[in-house]
């Protein structure tokens, strides 16, 4: 009687780089037990992946490992990163969509070579709300009316203008940052929307411009503090620039 055939061992897939990109030896990936990190070559494009864990967490431990393992592969040429949890069936199916995918992966890789991705979030910031006060006849009108007139609904109608007021003040401080920041960086994309924030975008920089950038951003936040908080994140790996990707 023969024995079944073992069942395809699914594998966890950190990224897509060219078939000559080496990994650093001894990595290992995500999970508890983090399983040695190989490549699986298909014509010019090669896949990063380690077997998948059994169960798998967005932990911050596998989170970061994720991460970091795509910063150290973009340390020695583009890397198309995946987002966090990409699972293929097996190597098979991961070489068949390298091959269905290569010419847009090889142009994505282009795209991205010698480049990073760095994040910009605005949000709201009280440190105006004097200047609100004085700008804005709702605010003052309001304000006037729950000094007189103390009470829940008053205080409710306020706060909710100067909400308002202190979202529409960074929305245009917001606005000016964006452009001057586009205009350093080769491509600009818009996230999605994160509560509280009034922008999450992204830049793709050449990695020589990183300090320039980084530099223009202290800038601009010192010159809209009282209307915008900046909270820059990066370097990361591109994962809003790579279209086309496996």
């Amino acid at each position: 009687m023969t024995a079944p055939a073992p069942a395809p061992q699914s594998v966890y897939v950190y990224g897509v780089v060219r078939a000559s990109h080496a990994v650093p030896p001894g990595r290992t990936g995500v999970g508890e037990r983090p399983a040695p990190v190989r490549t699986v070559r298909a014509g010019a494009l090669a896949a990063v992946i380690s077997d998948a864990p059994a169960r798998l967490r967005a932990k911050r431990r596998d989170l970061l490992a994720h991460q970091d393992l795509a910063l150290t592969l973009g340390r020695d040429g583009p890397v198309l990163p995946m987002r966090f949890g990409m699972v293929a069936p097996d190597e098979e199916a991961v070489r068949r969509q390298l091959l269905c995918t290569q010419n847009d992966c090889l142009a994505a890789l282009e795209r991205v070579d010698g480049r990073i991705e760095m994040n910009l979030k605005a949000l709201p910031t009280e440190a105006g709300l004097g200047a609100l006060v004085r700008e804005d006849p709702e605010v003052s009108r309001l304000r006037t009316a729950a000094r007189r007139a103390p009470g829940y609904e008053a205080s409710v109608r306020l706060g909710e203008a100067v909400a308002r007021g202190l979202k529409r003040r960074a929305a245009a401080a917001a606005a000016t940052v964006l452009a001057e920041l586009s205009a350093v960086a080769d491509a600009t994309v818009h996230g999605p929307e994160v509560e509280g924030c009034v922008l999450n975008a992204s830049f793709l920089l050449d990695l020589r411009a990183q300090r320039r950038f980084e530099g223009a951003v202290e800038r601009l936040a010192a010159a809209h503090r009282d209307r915008a908080e900046l909270r820059l994140t990066g370097p990361l790996p591109c994962y809003s620039f790579t279209e086309g990707r496996a």
